[in-house]
């Protein structure tokens, strides 16, 4: 097979295939001084451009609890999660052979109620907390920053100070 006949197999097959899926993360805080929330961002080991823990289904485990895994593998944090996806967004995944593939992330809330010292890509990538509009910022994919700019506004929404006896501040 001729190097222009591979050429067209490998990108007949990048558009025949089905859309893959994987299951991310969105770690957070709640800043307690100032009602606000922070998120977890990681680097990419191969790229280095900031992205959510995130990773392929695993046999036994619900998605909601391999979100969980990945984020403690990839970034050494545990929490509670919700069973339910906040939302998904679409990435081009990058194959070792060079081929790119269609990449559903569904994603769920991970509240961090622990920072571990040792997990298994400890040193291999950067991890900083940002307010969601700076992740916003750096991430490259445009559903995932859509879904944390949403992500915010939900959570502010639920941190607002509620009315006292039933009055609504007016």
């Amino acid at each position: 097979m001729n190097i222009l006949d591979r050429i067209v197999s490998d990108v007949h097959l990048m558009f025949r295939r089905p859309v893959r899926e994987q299951y991310g993360a969105l770690c957070y805080r709640v800043k307690k001084k100032r009602s606000g929330v922070e998120v977890l961002l990681i680097t990419s080991r191969d790229t280095g451009r900031w992205v959510i823990p995130k990773g392929w289904p695993m046999d036994g485990k619900s998605a909601a609890g391999a979100a969980a895994r990945e984020a403690w593998e990839e970034a050494g944090v545990k929490g509670k999660v919700a069973e339910e996806p906040i939302g998904s967004y679409h990435y081009m995944k990058g194959l070792p052979e060079g081929l790119k593939v269609d990449c559903r992330v569904r994603v769920f809330a991970l509240a961090v109620d622990d920072i571990c010292k040792n997990f298994p890509e400890k040193g291999e990538r950067r991890a900083e907390w940002v307010d969601c509009t700076e992740a916003a910022n750096r991430v490259q994919e445009p559903g995932l920053k859509s879904l944390l700019l949403a992500f915010e506004e939900k959570m502010l929404a639920e941190l607002a100070p509620k009315p006292k006896n039933g009055t609504t501040g007016a």
